[in-house]
């Protein structure tokens, strides 16, 4: 990821969940926030009720690959926590992109024009 690094703290998942926008869709709910900074932070957040260890790092891989392989639409500067739900498990890779482009256009987290090169 060219201009993104982890988002670890709990303290900056608690402020984001606080003071950040946020919008969801079936297979994700998505918090934002304008840091000013250079670089984005993403953070990926998947729940015991997602079922097992395999299952919940399946949906972080997949949330991972989604943001890594579209990270050229959406503007830097942006705190961003990826909460998954239960359908992202059994979600074709194909439905996961389509709603996760959407859910980053509701937040204007991509460029003019989508963002494209």
């Amino acid at each position: 990821m060219k201009h993104t690094v982890s988002l670890k703290q709990n303290h900056e998942f608690r402020r984001l969940y606080n003071k950040g926008k946020s919008a969801v869709c079936p297979y994700f709910a998505v918090y934002c926030r304008r840091t000013g900074q250079p670089r984005s932070r993403l953070g990926i957040t998947t729940g015991v009720k997602l079922g097992n260890a395999v299952k919940r790092n399946f949906v972080r891989r997949r949330i991972r690959e989604l943001y890594r392989t579209n990270e050229h639409r959406f503007l830097p500067g942006f705190d961003i926590v990826v909460v998954a739900r239960t359908r992202a498990i059994y979600g074709r890779y194909g439905e996961l992109e389509h709603s996760f482009l959407s859910v980053m256009k509701k937040l204007g987290l991509t460029g003019p024009a989508g963002g494209e090169p």
